[in-house]
């Protein structure tokens, strides 16, 4: 037997959209950074970008479960000493950009800082809003609320 790897010219990419209103965050950015690294096709191909381009609507009204939203905290570090800040969730969700909390749980589940993870974090859009700028893509809409009970919390 011989493994097939998948060439760049014939990689097919496609387009879904996901809306994520009452979605829990980490269920939603596993089946994300899936779609993303191609993984959930039978030509996956580790060392090539061959996952599909994800776009997510509504993504200001995604849900933590338990007391994640206030106890869950993200570091950053302005480069002074002793610079180091922090913030909850609740904060950024409640903030001027909520879609920060969907983009850093999809990147955290992609391979660690490197050429390929982050030309795959590029095919991510991600808007607070019910609005995209992508109809000319036409891309297929996954009800990923009806996948599993789990999924959801709330109505």
């Amino acid at each position: 037997m011989k493994t097939k790897f998948l060439k760049v010219a014939d990689i097919d990419k496609k387009w879904i959209l996901i809306d994520a209103e009452n979605v829990v965050t980490g269920r939603l950015a596993s089946f994300v950074a899936m779609r993303l690294r191609g993984k959930h096709l039978p030509t996956y191909t580790p060392h090539n970008d061959c996952g599909d381009h994800v776009i997510i609507i509504n993504a200001d009204k995604v849900v933590f479960t338990g007391k994640k939203r206030s106890n869950k905290t993200y570091y950053r570090h302005t480069g002074y000493p002793g610079g180091l800040k922090e913030t909850t969730a609740g904060k950024v969700l409640d903030g001027r950009f909520p879609e920060r909390v969907m983009r850093k749980a999809v990147q955290r589940m992609l391979p660690k800082e490197s050429p390929l993870a982050r030309k795959q974090l590029s095919n991510l859009k991600i808007y607070a809003g019910s609005q995209h700028p992508h109809e000319a893509q036409t891309p297929e809409v996954i009800d990923f609320k009806s996948m599993s009970p789990k999924n959801t919390i709330g109505a």
